[in-house]
């Protein structure tokens, strides 16, 4: 029987909820599993609850800003979010954790298995983000437009007109993530999804294992096959008809591989 506990910790002042699965009998390091944008601890759970008999402990907190968890005092990067990581895993004694991260949980992944190789023992990442958008030369002209023109009106006092027209190109143009959030999570989110982690995969130094959806929308398949030329040992598995969450769609498969990998 696995003993599951959820409950909350304050790790740097913030009030962090979080879900941790103890096998009765705990036979291989930690798992630590780090949710994508816009979603929670929840979405980790399936997988979790499959993991778990198998005699992994399981260590599954809610992001700040997501979730049940406070939001960040300030706009966070990828690098305030994987020192937010390091404390969580300061905090329950975490020396060594095997990494499971899905899409924005990808992003702060690539970065500790970059700058915390000790604390890293192998990744698997789902949908990872990271790798930079193909932005259309229609596109980039856009918004380069919409940046010129609403610093122009800043510039000049016209602080409501600029305002107006901010809120019109996020209708417009603005992704659902974008729209969904305002404020400091809406900062962070400009903040994070501008930063290429292909420099960070670079230097990765525990093996990866990349799944991915073949339909996948969000980070379309040629961002996972970025990632395994990129990482130095990474290798990547793909299923057919799925899409973002191909963890999720694939649950069986995934704990199968997800076991073998991490047990090898």
């Amino acid at each position: 029987m696995n003993a599951a506990q959820t409950a909350s910790s304050t790790i740097n002042g913030l009030r962090v909820a979080q879900t941790i699965l103890q096998p009765s009998s705990a036979l291989h390091q930690p798992i630590l599993m780090l949710h994508g944008w816009g979603a929670d601890r929840s979405l980790m759970l399936p997988l979790a609850e499959k993991l778990a008999p198998l005699g992994y402990p399981l260590y599954i907190p809610d992001l700040p800003g997501f979730g049940e968890s406070d939001p960040p005092p300030q706009a966070w990067t990828v690098s305030d979010y994987a020192q937010f990581t390091l404390a969580y895993m300061n905090a329950h004694d975490l020396k060594r954790v095997f990494l499971f991260g899905h899409s924005f949980g990808g992003r702060i992944s690539l970065y500790l298995g970059a700058e915390q190789p000790a604390r890293v023992i192998k990744l698997a990442l789902a949908n990872s983000a990271g790798v930079p958008p193909k932005r259309s030369l229609a596109a980039q002209m856009r918004l380069n437009v919409y940046k010129g023109v609403r610093g122009g009106l800043y510039r000049i006092g016209a602080r409501g007109v600029a305002d107006g027209l901010r809120a019109w190109y996020t209708r417009r143009y603005g992704s659902a993530d974008f729209r969904a959030v305002d404020g400091v999570m809406r900062e962070t989110l400009v903040q994070v999804v501008s930063e290429n982690m292909l420099p960070y995969a670079r230097r990765v130094r525990a093996s990866t294992l990349l799944f991915w959806g073949e339909n996948d929308e969000d980070t379309p398949l040629w961002m996972g096959q970025t990632l395994e030329r990129t990482i130095p040992d990474a290798g990547l598995i793909t299923f057919p008809n799925v899409g973002h969450y191909s963890y999720l769609e694939r649950l069986a498969d995934v704990t199968r591989i997800v076991d073998h990998f991490f047990r090898g």
